[in-house]
């Protein structure tokens, strides 16, 4: 990466191209935490993003676990909502109408319990206006596989990749849990089977327990973590993951601050989603936007794409292909 000096006399340019998407600017909202949108309408002006990811849906709606499905541990949270969403139809007739008038791409994150599931949700958005991507969601149980994760299994994920790809000609996203041995064998699967993205990481399996009452302090006992506390992971599996595959990678896990921002794209990530973050200040995307750009200005640096991707990592470890592997036997 070539450094400069002073400040350019325009603004830096942040748009990026996703495969087939193209953003104005790297920093979209992440599945789960943004709700359909709306209901962040009066705290930032949702049009500056570069795009905006609904909550999971799924074909039925679902009322999702018991309380409590929401506990704060250090340095971040964990949650067991149970993927709770209105359902496709209503997602069509009573939420897309709003995200449609945005004017940036709208992101719907699909899910479902079998590969039938899969394919029949991305048939029924396929081709509905205002829809710029669908983002697969393989952190769910198949239910035929004895509950099996199938972002677990190369094998799966492919089976469920290539069944949404023949059943839409909206690019895909696929995004993966950090859940597996090897999430660079998961990302390849999927992009071999038809995903046009890749977006990681999906939350850690965690749990949280009350010494004083003796129980688990969710409900459903298992939750998913996320925040600051993550990113560490976050990064070394998109890190991985862009060094993996040729599409495009979208990072996500701990991004709290234009900084956090910026380590995801040095590493190869094209783009961001932000979650946790949201909850603590709505309006921290923007902030982010902003941010990007100050930092830009300041290496005079007049367009992004010039700063994704620069890590040099040569002067540091001679054996970096192998790094994370050394890593993991010096542990065990």
């Amino acid at each position: 990466m070539e450094k400069h000096s002073g400040t350019t006399n325009r603004a830096p340019d942040l748009a990026v191209q996703l495969g087939p998407l193209r953003l104005k600017n790297p920093v979209m909202s992440a599945s789960g935490t943004f709700g359909y949108g709306k209901e962040y309408a009066s705290f930032l002006d949702l049009r500056r993003l570069g795009a905006v990811v609904v909550k999971g849906i799924s074909l039925e709606p679902r009322a999702g676990n018991p309380p409590p499905r929401i506990v704060e541990t250090p340095g971040g949270m964990m949650n067991a909502i149970g993927l709770e969403n209105v359902g496709v139809e209503k997602f069509l007739s009573i939420k897309l109408p709003f995200l449609r008038e945005l004017g940036v791409p709208v992101i719907v994150n699909i899910f479902g319990n079998t590969v039938d599931q899969y394919a029949e949700i991305s048939a029924r958005l396929d081709g509905a206006p205002g829809i710029a991507a669908l983002e697969i969601n393989v952190s769910c149980p198949n239910v035929k596989e004895g509950g099996m994760v199938f972002g677990t299994d190369p094998a799966m994920t492919e089976a469920v990749v290539r069944a949404v790809r023949g059943a839409t000609s909206l690019p895909i996203i696929t995004k993966l849990t950090p859940n597996v041995t090897s999430i660079s064998e998961t990302a390849k699967a999927a992009e071999g089977a038809g995903s046009d993205i890749i977006s990681c990481i999906n939350t850690l399996a965690a749990m949280a327990v009350d010494v004083f009452s003796r129980r688990p302090r969710l409900a459903n006992v298992y939750g998913g973590l996320s925040g600051p506390a993550v990113k560490p992971v976050a990064l070394r599996c998109v890190f991985e993951v862009c060094r993996a595959v040729k599409c495009p990678v979208i990072g996500i896990g701990g991004i709290t601050s234009a900084t956090d921002a910026l380590e995801f794209l040095l590493v190869g990530a094209r783009a961001v989603q932000v979650g946790t973050a949201n909850f603590t200040n709505p309006a921290v995307m923007v902030e982010m936007i902003e941010g990007i750009s100050r930092f830009l200005e300041v290496e005079g640096m007049g367009d992004l794409n010039s700063f994704i991707g620069s890590l040099d990592t040569s002067c540091l470890f001679p054996f970096a292909e192998d790094s994370c592997a050394l890593v993991q036997s010096e542990m065990s």
